[in-house]
């Protein structure tokens, strides 16, 4: 799985972006008007990469938040990865979440393609998951003691984008020293040699 893209953005339009890694251009959809810096410049994407029998697709974002919230938006059913992209896309990821979390049916509906019941059933099915586990970042417990809150929510949300189950999440960032200047990028690379050790 290609869960993360750093590289020069080589090519860019609406929702698209091509990424130069060591000289191989990965496409990655990305979602409309998420701010992707400009042709030349370093990016890093967090990636999903998307399985199908006549395409492999990826899909990318900005933060692991961003991108957690839009595996969970796949685990909607009716909801495949173009309306989740135009989800996050239409509402941004914290719009999204919020919605959801307050049951705001009426915020879900402008995203084009979603009707009254296909928000219903999204509030149905994802309050819970972003709501009580944290999975959105607007609750649950710090996973790294003196860890920026940020950090360690972007770190749990990679893990599980890896495929990691929260029991293994939690054994490999409980060994982790307490650093409050550790970056994500660098607790996610401490998580997965913890992880790699097993």
């Amino acid at each position: 799985m290609i869960a993360l893209l750093h590289g020069a953005v080589a090519a860019s339009s609406l929702g698209l972006v091509v990424v130069d890694v060591g000289g191989v251009g990965y496409q990655v959809h990305v979602p409309p008007g998420a701010g992707v810096p400009a042709v030349g410049t370093e990016v890093t994407l967090h990636t999903h990469l998307a399985v199908r029998e006549d395409a492999l697709t990826l899909y990318g974002f900005l933060d692991a938040a961003a991108r957690g919230l839009f595996v969970a938006m796949l685990s909607v059913s009716g909801v495949g990865p173009k309306l989740a992209l135009a989800a996050i896309g239409t509402l941004g990821a914290d719009g999204l979440r919020r919605a959801v979390i307050t049951e705001d049916v009426s915020a879900l509906t402008v995203i084009p393609g979603v009707g009254k019941k296909s928000a219903q059933r999204m509030v149905l099915e994802l309050r819970e998951k972003l709501g009580a586990s944290g999975g959105g970042g607007m609750a649950g417990a710090p996973l790294v003691p003196g860890a920026p809150a940020g950090a360690r929510h972007d770190v749990r949300q990679a893990l599980a984008g890896l495929g990691y189950a929260p029991g293994e999440v939690a054994a490999a960032l409980e060994p982790l020293p307490d650093d409050d200047g550790a970056t994500p990028e660098q607790l996610l690379r401490a998580a997965l040699r913890v992880l790699g050790r097993k």
